[in-house]
């Protein structure tokens, strides 16, 4: 990590760091095959995941990284190496319940990703790797990050209409809004916004204008796009939420969606390899018909 670019974006750092654990244990090629080695390799993602995200925050800025402790829990322990301090209790809980919701969501591209890439009994590490290059797509994972830049370039509550039609006239995406699965508000959105809420009456934290602006782009969005049954995501909450109340940096909101996703996707991967068949698409031709060669 020392060796990479500090202003190396996150995902792709995190990307690189799984693929390159593959190495330090290279009994996982066999993982595929013997289940205790797919027990080790498992573990060894599930728990290092965290490490690294905290990690690079901490070597990018030029700083020695916090050790991990074995005596916090998950999400208080990477709360602690990102900080140095130990976080409230009332903050690990929401934390926690961020990590919980970003667990698991059926065969999403990045959950997908993991399923081809173990198909041929790869190392797990590789399916993993491949998963945090999908999720770092905006239209996947990276979108949490848009809706807080779209959310600045709206700047307050009154000039939300003027850009949400402008964008839709010219075609343009709302980020945070809409989802190939709900044709209604994404609960996970709906327990997001709740847990803003209630973090906000009962701590007095005062928020910026993100959070009242969202409210209002929420509202909009309803009135002109709820007939198309588009509504907000996970994303259009969990940025606010990690940005305002968690005090993290917005690049790392994606890594962090990829420390929760990591236990969907190697359940996914372990189901795999226990009915495995590989995946092989066909295609159709629709190219041109034979020609003749001509002549030079």
């Amino acid at each position: 990590m020392w060796a990479l670019p500090p202003n190396g974006h996150p995902m792709n750092v995190l990307q690189g760091a799984i693929a390159s654990m593959a190495p330090f244990y290279p009994e996982s090629k066999k993982a595929a095959f013997e289940t205790s080695e797919a027990q080790n390799a498992l573990i060894h993602i599930l728990s290092k995941m965290a490490t690294l995200v905290a990690m690079w925050e901490h070597v990018r800025n030029g700083y020695d990284p916090v050790e991990p402790d074995p005596n916090l829990g998950y999400a208080k322990n990477f709360l602690y190496m990102l900080s140095g301090k130990e976080p409230s209790d009332e903050l690990v809980k929401l934390f926690d319940a961020c990590l919980i919701l970003h667990a698991e969501h059926t065969i999403n591209a990045s959950t997908f990703s993991t399923m081809v890439t173990a198909s041929t009994l790869t190392n797990p590490f590789a399916a993993i790797s491949a998963a945090v290059g999908t999720l770092a797509g905006p239209l996947h994972g990276g979108a949490n990050e848009d809706v807080l830049k779209m959310l600045d370039e709206i700047g307050e509550p009154s000039k939300a209409r003027e850009y949400i039609e402008k964008r839709l006239e010219k075609k343009q995406v709302i980020w945070g809004m809409g989802h190939r699965e709900y044709s209604v508000k994404d609960p996970r959105a709906t327990i997001l916004q709740r847990m803003i809420e209630d973090y906000v009456n009962k701590t007095g934290l005062k928020l910026s204008k993100r959070f009242e602006t969202a409210l209002e782009v929420e509202r909009i969005c309803e009135e002109l796009l709820s007939k198309k049954g588009v509504f907000p995501n996970v994303d259009f909450y969990s940025g606010i939420l990690y940005s305002e109340i968690l005090k993290l940096p917005t690049d790392q909101f994606t890594p962090i969606f990829a420390v929760a996703r990591s236990a969907g996707w190697l359940a996914h991967w372990e189901e795999q390899i226990e009915h495995n068949r590989i995946f092989r698409p066909t295609q159709i031709y629709t190219g041109s018909k034979f020609r003749k060669f001509p002549k030079l």
